[in-house]
């Protein structure tokens, strides 16, 4: 029988585990290491910084808890906003603001409330995906035609036919427009390539044959330029600290946590789906993405998230513990330590081919044709997140979204239906007064019968209640009583509905209103539903029956004082 560990000694992994998880490293190393190239790259700062903000993904937010199998590091989705905050603020300000950011992170995470970015809309949340790929995308469509892109997503966006039509004019620019074109088509094609040779990451194989083919053509494009990794690490200076007393700043900050955060935590979500080890620790997982944050900052480097590209390879390729994420970010050290000259020999068109790539990847077409069958109201807020993240910015588009979202919950969670059956009237029977209450008896809403109030002086009262009809002639027909049902959420909103539907009803009918149906009524509708009943009565020969309204919920008591 084997011996359990005794409390004091570390637990030590299998060695089949380390096996599998040094194995996993390697292949996360070979996705990671191009897509920190690139999105520093594309969000406007050097190529280093990619390389520190990765190892600060495997050595720092790796070895902490939250979802083991998760990989941090330099994201797509967040080079929009970096690319923005560099150009208003320059490199030492944007080290101020990750820092912020990763502060805000941490503090949330430690008062948990990392399970309420869970409450973020899918839609929110998939429509600032497809906005930040669309961005990326007409970006680096400029970029691989080596032309400078206009300020604003839709002059980007007017602009691109022309510049690239322009492009085909200019040999530099189309060289370089094939050597990204060239990319893309290895990184979608090399995957399909059977047996082993299609395991290696794509998007590396892509850089290496463009490098590759650059060089011994002598193809007259853009490398990537090296000045080293300690001279692209500039700490922020006391001065940049100043910024934060600017409100853009604060509000770049929040977006940074924001956006950041979400993509992280839903990124645990969809990793968990794929593996059946342990569940994701949301609260732990967002302070880990916090402290990897406060450090990149410290350096002057990228913001760090969660990135799913990283995270299900690191799965698929067999991953079992948080070694395989750390040991990745080992091998990007070395890189970077060692081989910092290899990345002068990247082409810039090859690293625009691979954003342009992971930019198309971001928008989910085939997720927006099936929600429009499903659920408009839902697609509808897609694009209007995605379209005003274009349009106007990154934070705006974002709270436009959220601001769509709720509203959409709320005109949902108040929908009203109004059912309405009509009984027959008993065999043999009168409607002459029987439905009313006894004369002089107070109505159940304080509206007297017309029949019930006192005679006017010298006018003869009302025969007494059940007397025959006068003359001896029958009363009316007797009439059938008129039900109606309410259901769902009676909320003002939907109160011009509700009283239509009340206000259409006939006045010489018995109204009898059910309310079983309702799970929610609030005091807009009560007071209404009163009035509506009250003139109703007094109009007709009929009382309604309104059953007693729901009490509202109490308030919970207060615990009584300790000693």
């Amino acid at each position: 029988m084997p011996s359990s560990p005794s409390p004091g000694r570390p637990r030590r992994l299998p060695r089949v585990h380390l096996r599998q998880d040094f194995a996993a490293s390697l292949v996360v190393f070979l996705v990671a290491l191009p897509l920190c190239v690139g999105v520093a790259v594309a969000s406007g700062v050097p190529a280093e910084l990619g390389l520190v903000t990765g190892i600060v993904g495997g050595l720092v937010t790796g070895v902490m808890r939250g979802s083991s199998l998760q990989v941090s590091g330099p994201a797509a989705g967040l080079t929009v906003l970096v690319l923005e905050s560099v150009r208003a603020f320059g490199l030492a300000g944007l080290g101020v603001i990750v820092l912020a950011a990763g502060l805000v992170q941490t503090a949330l995470g430690l008062l948990r409330w990392g399970r309420w970015f869970r409450a973020i809309s899918l839609s929110v949340v998939e429509g600032m995906l497809a906005g930040i790929g669309l961005v990326i995308v007409a970006g680096q469509l400029y970029a691989a035609a080596g032309v400078t892109a206009p300020d604003g997503g839709p002059a980007r966006l007017a602009a691109l036919p022309g510049a690239l039509a322009g492009a085909l004019a200019d040999p530099r620019a189309v060289a370089s427009v094939a050597v990204a074109a060239g990319t893309v088509l290895v990184i979608v094609g090399w995957p399909r390539l059977p047996g082993r040779v299609g395991a290696l990451p794509g998007a590396l194989v892509a850089v290496l044959l463009a490098g590759l083919v650059t060089a011994l053509a002598g193809l007259p494009v853009a490398t990537v330029r090296v000045d080293g990794v300690l001279a692209a690490v500039r700490p922020p200076d006391s001065a940049a600290f100043l910024l934060l007393a600017e409100p853009a700043v604060l509000g770049a900050v929040l977006a940074f946590a924001l956006i950041a955060s979400a993509e992280s935590l839903f990124s645990a979500a969809a990793v968990d789906r794929l593996h059946d080890g342990p569940r994701t620790e949301y609260d732990r997982e967002l302070v880990a993405q916090g402290v990897g944050n406060t450090l990149c900052g410290l350096l002057g480097a990228l913001p760090l998230t969660a990135v799913i590209v990283r995270s299900s390879a690191n799965v698929r390729a067999g991953a079992r513990t948080r070694a395989a994420r750390v040991l990745h970010g080992v091998w990007l050290l070395v890189f970077a330590v060692l081989l910092p000259g290899a990345l002068a020999h990247v082409p810039l068109p090859a690293l625009a081919g691979i954003l342009v790539h992971a930019g198309w990847k971001l928008i989910p077409f085939r997720g927006v044709v099936a929600l429009w069958r499903a659920h408009r109201g839902e697609a509808a807020v897609l694009a209007a997140t995605a379209a005003a993240i274009v349009a106007v910015g990154m934070l705006e588009g974002v709270l436009v979204g959220l601001g769509l979202a709720v509203a959409k919950a709320a005109w949902e969670a108040s929908h009203l239906r109004v059912d309405h059956t009509d009984e027959p009237p008993p065999d043999g029977e009168s409607s002459s007064d029987d439905d009313r209450p006894p004369h002089g008896a107070p109505h159940p809403h304080g509206a007297p019968h017309p029949h019930d109030a006192p005679p006017a002086y010298g006018e003869p009262g009302p025969p007494p209640h059940h007397a025959p009809p006068p003359h001896g002639r029958p009363g009316p027909p007797a009439v059938g009583v008129l039900r109606v049902r309410l259901s769902g959420g009676a909320t003002f909103l939907r109160l011009p509905k509700l009283l239509d539907a009340l206000e259409a009803l006939p006045r010489d009918r018995p109204v009898e209103v059910d309310l079983s149906g309702l799970h929610h009524l609030d005091h807009a509708c009560r007071a209404a539903m009163t009035a509506w009943a009250e003139r109703h009565s007094a109009a007709g020969p009929h009382p309604v029956r309104l059953p007693p309204f729901p009490d509202p919920p109490a308030a919970p008591a207060a615990a009584p004082a300790g000693p």
